[in-house]
């Protein structure tokens, strides 16, 4: 009972947002600037069987790739830094300043790249979601307890036997925490990449949508990308709570 009454508040809120967006919407009279949720929700069922079998599929298999690459090279470059401090006065001040550089100014070139195929997409999103399991992945590594870490140097405990029963257990909810922000970064790296260089997926449908002046066409990939987002973050959520069930949470 307690679980249902936690969702009531965010129900409540998203239900009188549509609501009020639905009554400006009929005010204004201009669905191909702003339309309405019903409209949006119309037009999704209206082209369910091309947005599900075609531009989804093709949007997904960019944000699963480009997210499995991150982790990939996010965590092994996290944990060869906290392992070498040259590594990490190396590659730390160039992990800050790709995040400097626009996205969208980066985009057009993985075009030019690697053409219209997924690797332009995957790039995009490979950037874009990079940063934060990298840089909360090192934190978690360093974050270890100084204190656990004497009593194992007591016990004549090697590098490797920290790294393993300190500092990975201790970087996990860092790790966690990066990957959450990952995930959304994720859908937008994969929909602006869709945008300036695409055959298919959601952002491309969306674009092609707005040069047909269809505003319910525009907001109908925008919303499967919303929960696309929303159910990746449920997704680690729950694999964090599987994998830290030693940890307590409220």
């Amino acid at each position: 009972m307690r679980h249902w009454k936690d969702w009531i508040a965010p129900f409540l809120l998203v239900f009188f947002a549509l609501l009020a967006w639905e009554g400006i919407a009929r005010f204004i009279g201009m669905s191909f600037i702003l339309p309405a949720p019903t409209e949006v929700a119309a037009k999704l069922w209206e082209l369910k069987v091309i947005l599900f079998t075609v531009h989804l599929p093709a949007t997904l298999q960019v944000i699963i790739t480009g997210l499995m690459l991150s982790t990939l090279l996010g965590t092994g470059l996290a944990v060869w830094m906290n392992w070498s401090k040259p590594v990490e006065k190396a590659f730390y001040p160039l992990l800050i300043v790709s995040q400097t550089i626009p996205v969208i100014a980066l985009a057009p070139i993985f075009v030019l790249w690697f053409g219209y195929t997924i690797w332009s997409k995957v790039a995009v999103t490979v950037l874009i979601t990079f940063f934060p399991i990298t840089v909360n992945t090192f934190d978690g590594l360093r974050s270890s307890s100084s204190q656990l870490r004497q009593l194992l140097l007591t016990m004549e405990a090697g590098r490797r036997d920290i790294f393993f029963k300190l500092e990975l257990p201790s970087s996990l909810p860092y790790f966690y925490s990066g990957l959450k922000v990952a995930v959304t970064l994720s859908v937008i790296g994969a929909a602006i990449g869709e945008w300036l260089g695409a055959q298919a997926g959601l952002g491309y449908f969306s674009r092609r949508m707005m040069t047909q002046f269809d505003g319910a066409g525009v907001f109908a990939p925008i919303v499967l990308l919303a929960l696309v987002g929303i159910s990746l973050v449920l997704l680690v959520v729950l694999l964090e709570k599987m994998t830290l069930h030693w940890r307590k949470t409220e």
